[in-house]
């Protein structure tokens, strides 16, 4: 019945809420009154391997098609990532924030990133599943924590996308011999910020669903062919801009300091947004163990290269005071009298900004997808279409959400957010990557459970510490405390709590080190970012938490206990000899 209402187009109930908790108002009602054990029931569980790979998987009743190779997630993480970040806010925070220092900010969050890809690797490797970190954390830390970051992940690609869709705006009306805001239509009813309203980032989201709804083969090729055309430009500008370089304006390299060039690393780690996408393509990878390791850390060591020879060039190009926010690279040519030239960098940067959209549509719309596959969100996105083999109810449905945001949104006010959630997620994957290492539930025993703990509140507490001693004071006082506290825990984690698992097919190196700095470097750049983006944050937690306890908790909750219930009787049958 259900197959067949889709067919036909429309939607059921049944797509939305079909568990045993909204069958009705009274099974509702006793649901809810049911919330506290629920709630440490789901706390408590944890999913297991198999259970993300086959079980889950098949509710979304058709394959994914194993289609792409180390080459297609190369490319697809140098479309994922070079867009935005580099061809607007590195103006941004150069201008602002940290001069011609603005290389070193790109080392900080690029360091930061490559640890956060090698804690991803070894997830995908291991469970590769289109869930991605989501399925990563259902394993090792449990459904509430995976759904709570789930909600953040989602939150970074619908921001994500907005941010770029806007940049990509900017850049087309340099194209045309036009200033940024002169394609944009001024509301006056609307907040400061909200008012600038951009039809044609709408245009550019409809397009890329359209495609990414297509094929992921036909979305890798397109992105592989766009991405070497971005390549050859990004050589352009670096060997362009370097014959017209002054080290003159290297003068003032760090007017802001290290403070300035923290706060921009904070907000450049939007410029390394992308490469978790292409963990969520796992489950679409011919050979994981290959390809994925290949494809994640060679395409991060290749943007982290482009992205410092950029700003070297940018900045020594135009004194830092002078850059263009909106359009850094265009109009820096423009001012060096290469007027030709602007027309290069900005169709560069919109093929670069239209891959980075194209790739953001299809991890988000596999998050998605696996979310819905636990029913925390309703299961009519988790369905697969039979023709295509893309989820393209969860795709459509994420990218009229960018559209919308797109629309309304500066972006400053997304770079900002979208960084929040962005570090918080790669911070608690390194959590659970360590979790994986040193526990395993029947055989770590409770003592060295305990010593795992404690080692990981003191990781957190430290860098927690370290984090705000930086945001609140200009001393060094606090760091002889804090970094020392970190130190001491990171040792004790790797002398006396035993290894619990090692991986089948390829590890992080230097475990519990790179998981560590990984957390200590994540939560630091979070004591960089402004209070008013930490605000919208919380909010947005809040209506998670409101909604996991109204229907995502019940939901997922029905669902396990199915599961649970339909694997009993398999097991009765096979006893029986059925």
């Amino acid at each position: 019945m259900c197959e067949a209402v889709r067919r036909r187009g429309c939607c059921s109930k049944q797509d939305f809420l079909p568990e045993e908790s909204f069958a009705s108002l009274g099974n509702y009602v006793r649901a809810l009154r049911e919330t506290p054990a629920r709630l440490r029931d789901r706390v408590l569980s944890r999913s297991l391997d198999a259970t993300e790979l086959h079980d889950v998987k098949a509710r979304s009743q058709h394959e994914m098609k194993r289609t792409l190779n180390w080459w297609d997630l190369i490319w697809f993480g140098i479309g994922a990532v070079i867009g935005a970040g580099i061809f607007v806010l590195t103006g941004l925070e150069a201008k602002e924030d940290a001069g011609p220092a603005v290389v070193l900010s790109f080392v900080v969050s690029g360091v930061s990133a490559l640890l956060s890809v090698f804690c991803y690797t070894e997830f995908a490797v291991e469970i590769p599943s289109a869930g991605g970190s989501f399925a990563y954390l259902r394993v090792e830390l449990g459904d509430f924590v995976a759904f709570i970051a789930a909600g953040n992940i989602l939150l970074e690609y619908v921001i994500g996308g907005a941010a770029v869709a806007r940049s990509w705006t900017s850049y087309c009306a340099t194209l045309f011999n036009h200033k940024p805001e002169d394609f944009l239509i001024k509301a006056h009813g609307l907040a400061d910020g909200y008012n600038q309203l951009d039809p044609i980032a709408v245009g550019v989201c409809a397009a890329i669903c359209v495609l990414a709804v297509m094929s992921t083969k036909g979305s890798s090729i397109f992105n592989s062919i766009a991405s070497v055309i971005h390549v050859v430009v990004i050589l352009f500008v670096i060997i362009a801009g370097l014959t017209k370089a002054d080290v003159k304006n290297y003068s003032d390299f760090a007017p802001n300091g290290a403070r300035g060039i923290f706060q921009a690393s904070a907000v450049l780690f939007f410029a390394y947004v992308g490469f978790d996408a292409v963990s969520t393509m796992a489950e679409e990878t011919k050979n994981p163990a290959r390809d994925i390791p290949i494809g994640l850390v060679g395409s991060m060591i290749i943007t982290t290269s482009c992205y410092c020879l950029m700003a070297v060039t940018l900045c020594l190009m135009q004194p830092y005071k002078e850059i263009d926010e909106n359009a850094p690279f265009s109009v820096a040519f423009e001012a060096i009298g290469w007027n030709w030239a602007k027309y290069i960098v900005a169709a560069g940067a919109l093929k670069g900004m239209t891959t980075v959209l194209l790739v953001s549509a299809v991890g988000q719309a596999r998050y998605l997808t696996h979310i819905a596959r636990t029913h925390m969100m309703p299961p009519w996105f988790a369905h697969v279409h039979e023709r295509t083999g893309t989820p393209m109810n969860a795709t459509v449905t994420m990218l009229f959400a960018t559209a919308v945001i797109a629309f309304f949104t500066k972006l400053d006010i997304l770079s900002n957010l979208l960084s929040i959630s962005t570090l918080f997620i790669f911070m608690v994957v390194a959590v659970a990557l360590l979790v994986r290492r040193y526990y395993v539930s029947g055989t770590t025993t409770a003592a060295d459970r305990n010593k795992l703990v404690a080692c990981l509140v003191l990781i957190i507490g430290s860098s927690i510490a370290t984090a705000a001693y930086w945001g609140l004071s200009e001393g060094w006082i606090g760091y002889t405390i804090t970094v020392p506290i970190w130190l001491i825990a990171t040792v004790a984690l790797r002398v006396f709590v035993p290894h619990a698992r090692n991986p089948k097919l390829w590890g992080v190196p230097l475990v519990p080190w790179l998981p560590s700095a990984s957390i200590a470097i994540n939560i630091f750049l979070l004591g960089s970012i402004d209070k008013d983006s930490f605000v919208r944050f919380g909010i947005w937690t809040g209506f998670l938490l409101v909604y996991y306890l109204l229907l995502g908790l019940h939901a997922s909750y029905d669902t396990s206990k199915e599961a649970e219930e339909s694997k009993a009787q398999q097991v009765k049958r096979i006893e029986e000899g059925i």
